[in-house]
């Protein structure tokens, strides 16, 4: 690293020393069963959370955060932006309703705008990509007018905004997006001294390529190095060099200096059988080594950035089981929706390692390759199995044909054995192209043939 270089990174760590290093925790709502939002912050405060990241501004929330001496970031989502970008009114009466009358009681210090929306490829998408920096300005000048100080705007991307990523010194962003939307952006987060928010996952790169990315590498517990061959940096986990390309990236920009916010991160504690090595040992052992990592004093950085504090944000506070997706989408959480631990944490890192009871070794680290079948759930709720099975038969996505009267699979006359049909041929039918099992909760894996169950189902009904 040449003395410019350094001078930047010591002007870097100087500049933000008032970064909180303090782990935050991402409060998301998307489930049924969730404890009240009452209940929620009184467990964020008896973990010891630093700064609490919401989806949205709930009104609720945030008046009840008040009360706390927690920091705050709240969101504009993705279906708001278009219209503050537009219009100037827009904005100025978002930030009225609902900035200003939590202003002076509760410690909101980011205001993010969307979520990962340059990941969404599609026409609205590339509308909202169009929008995005345009509403993050208009923000700022309500706050101008308005008098607000204090709070940063940024907004959350993913790890595929950039098109290389390995080594780290070749980071640089997706074409289609560096010139219209990452330059701008980077200019007004430089203008403003906000932060590039970053969601950063290591379980996704190494559950796509476990033969030549290690899970120690993954998990912080690695013994082995990676030495860059374009930088000369060595890297001893995963998460460093997914933050470093990035700072790479930016520099090929001219922006050395903005500073990174983890949005995200985490690990899954399960998932669906196929989702390997998404188990309670390796979230426990993430999140635990993440957050030793973080709140260390001196601060560590990474090899790019040494002795920078990270602001982090774990992923997420709870389970939430009405996410859609793979099964590891719904579980994130450090807490069930009980309030109980998933695994023993502590937020503030001052817990050794080896004082955390031992957890049971995983036994999924590796792929499963053995049959999976995509069958409904026990307790699925009968009509809304029946709803589901005319819909996918009317759309024609699945040849229904066989559940007709007579034919071969119409017996059992079972609405659970007919939605088990159709979920394990939809499934079969959209698997390579991202279908998942699932079916709003209706629909489970399992390793054991239905068509047998089917069968000894149907010889029992036939002997009556």
């Amino acid at each position: 690293m040449g003395p410019v270089a350094i001078f930047l990174v010591c002007l870097l760590s100087l500049s933000r020393a008032k970064a909180s290093s303090n782990i935050g925790v991402n409060y998301g709502q998307l489930g049924n069963n969730l404890p009240s939002a009452y209940r929620s912050i009184e467990l964020l405060t008896t973990m010891n959370a630093g700064p609490v990241k919401l989806y949205d501004s709930n009104p609720e929330i945030l008046s009840l955060l008040s009360t706390t001496k927690l920091q705050v970031s709240i969101m504009i989502q993705n279906h708001e932006i278009s219209g503050i970008a537009a219009n100037q009114s827009i904005a100025d009466e978002w930030v009225r309703n609902n900035v200003l009358p939590h202003y002076h009681v509760t410690k909101i210090r980011y205001l993010l705008v969307g979520n990962e929306v340059l990941s969404y490829n599609s026409e609205q998408g590339h509308q909202m990509w169009h929008d995005l920096v345009p509403s993050m300005k208009n923000i700022k000048r309500s706050f101008k007018a308005q008098n607000i100080h204090g709070i940063k705007i940024g907004t959350p991307l993913a790890m595929d905004v950039l098109q290389s990523t390995f080594p780290p010194s070749s980071g640089m962003f997706r074409s289609d997006i560096i010139d219209t939307v990452i330059a701008p952006m980077l200019e007004f987060l430089d203008r403003t001294k906000s932060f590039f928010f970053i969601d950063a996952y290591p379980y996704f790169p190494w559950s796509q390529d476990p033969e030549n990315i290690s899970l120690d590498f993954a998990l912080f517990r690695g013994t082995s190095t990676v030495r860059d061959p374009g930088s000369g940096l060595i890297y001893t986990n995963l998460l460093d060099q997914m933050l470093d390309s990035l700072v790479f990236a930016m520099s090929k920009l001219g922006y050395s200096n903005i500073q990174l916010v983890i949005a995200e991160t985490g690990w899954p504690n399960s998932g669906d059988i196929e989702e390997h090595g998404a188990n309670v040992f390796n979230a426990a052992t993430y999140n635990r080594n993440l957050i030793n990592r973080m709140t260390a004093k001196p601060p560590i950085g990474t090899p790019a950035r040494p002795g920078v504090v990270i602001p982090t944000f774990i992923f997420s506070l709870f389970d939430e089981n009405q996410k859609t997706g793979p099964g590891t989408e719904r579980h994130w959480g450090l807490l069930h929706p009980n309030g109980t631990s998933i695994y023993e944490i502590d937020l503030t890192g001052k817990t050794p390692l080896t004082d955390f009871t031992s957890l049971p070794e995983p036994k999924n680290n590796v792929p499963y390759e053995g049959k999976v079948w995509c069958v409904a759930t026990k307790d699925a709720n009968q009509m809304e199995l029946q709803a589901t099975l005319n819909y996918a038969c009317n759309q024609g996505d699945v040849n229904c044909d066989p559940l007709a009267p007579g034919r071969e699979c119409y017996a059992p006359v079972s609405v659970a054995d007919h939605a088990s049909y159709v979920f394990s041929s939809y499934w079969a039918k959209f698997r390579s192209e991202g279908g998942t099992c699932y079916f709003n909760g209706l629909a489970e894996q399992t390793t054991k043939d239905p068509s047998e169950l089917f069968h000894y189902r149907l010889f029992n009904t036939s002997s009556f």
